[in-house]
């Protein structure tokens, strides 16, 4: 249907969604989808059979604006058993819908036209349009291989009177790098006495590898005065179609954000809220993800090390980048087009995470995937 309206677009350069469109190639080619960052095997069966008993108990109404308060008061139990923070459960916790409405009500709330937000790039792209639709601006750090590390000379040189919001993703999505402590400390070093907010990203808090701890913005009391730490039951329970996730932060930042969440979309999910109460304050439910995730990645790892792909390391996520340019001169995204269609494996070209055009030869490819879905997936890569 035409419409005769004019509609000048707030997004005009945005198009849809690199992980929709991948998943989309991926079906209409039969090709093993490990584009788009979902487990393809079930949830414990205990969690999907609380969901229907919460609904069976009545749980199908309006739950509170921020969430059961059962929720939050487990919620705030797991931050003091992983990370030694207190949060009030009444007022510095919130459910919310997914991760990414999360990220989006943060900055809707915290951030004003003319604003300056500084993020590390690649990174992952919802949040550049959130900060545009509020009418701030943009300031990217570059992150580059191999270890993707921080670079706080240009970081502070990205630093100005207008920036009003700092956005950290550790875990880091696309790259799998995982900040250490000394990386937090910098950060609140060289924004101790602003006026500068943090938006942590920590949705992959417990896909930490080999032997290492996640550095949360709870665990740093300079941090964790001036953040809002967004994380995801959804990627924790292998659940991501639920969309249940949970922010954190003081108080007054937590007032501004619910100030917005009442009004993007008020509640979240009533059921599945009921369910992770079961799981949420109990840590043996989500102690053993790095272990089983890493075992997954190195499965990958071990069966594409004689291929002509080069693996760049991962530290953390269930993301391995891969360096394909041993077996093709194409720009990534046509790579990632006809790796789908000639050799059956869907990835995500990393270019898409930028929005200074790079070139690096880079794809990502997701390791959250049955066994079977890996051998096989590896066996076609291997093959190239």
């Amino acid at each position: 249907m035409e419409t005769p309206v004019p509609i000048e677009s707030r997004l005009p350069d945005v198009g849809t969604t690199i992980f929709t469109v991948m998943s989309r190639l991926a079906q209409a080619c039969g090709a093993i989808n490990l584009s788009q960052g979902f487990p393809d095997f079930s949830p414990d069966p205990a969690l999907a059979a609380a969901v229907a008993e919460a609904i069976a108990a009545g749980h199908n109404q309006y739950p509170p604006m921020a969430g059961l308060p059962t929720l939050r008061e487990a919620i705030a139990r797991k931050l003091e058993v992983e990370y030694g923070a207190q949060y009030d459960a009444e007022s510095e916790i919130t459910v919310t819908a997914g991760a990414t409405q999360a990220l989006f009500t943060a900055i809707a709330a915290l951030v004003r036209p003319g604003d300056e937000v500084i993020v590390f790039e690649p990174a992952y792209d919802a949040y550049g349009p959130a900060v545009r639709l509020q009418g701030g601006e943009l300031r990217s750090v570059a992150l580059h291989a191999p270890d993707w590390r921080p670079d706080w000379t240009a970081f502070k040189a990205a630093l100005s009177p207008r920036t009003r919001l700092v956005i950290v993703n550790t875990p880091h999505n696309p790259t799998g790098s995982v900040w250490p402590q000394e990386d937090m400390q910098q950060l609140a070093a060289l924004l101790d006495g602003s006026r500068v907010c943090v938006l942590a990203d920590e949705v992959y808090e417990h896909m930490v590898f080999d032997g290492a701890a996640h550095q949360s913005v709870a665990r740093h009391p300079a941090l964790a005065c001036r953040a809002i730490g967004v994380s995801s039951f959804g990627k924790t329970y292998h659940v991501t179609g639920w969309k249940v996730g949970y922010v954190f932060g003081p108080a007054a930042l937590m007032a501004e954000f619910r100030k917005v969440h009442q009004f993007n979309v008020f509640t979240v999910n009533s059921p599945a809220q009921a369910a992770f109460v079961s799981v949420a304050g109990r840590p043996e439910t989500w102690r053993g993800l790095a272990a089983f995730y890493q075992a997954k990645r190195d499965r990958l790892r071990t069966q594409l090390a004689a291929s002509h792909f080069r693996l760049l390391p991962c530290a953390g996520t269930y993301f391995q980048l891969v360096d394909y340019r041993a077996i093709s001169d194409l720009p990534d995204t046509a790579f990632a087009e006809w790796l789908t269609r000639e050799a059956g494996v869907a990835a995500i070209p990393v270019s898409v995470f930028s929005r200074v055009p790079r070139s690096e030869g880079l794809v990502r490819l997701c390791f959250a995937k049955q066994d079977a879905t890996l051998d096989a997936a590896a066996a076609r890569l291997a093959a190239l």
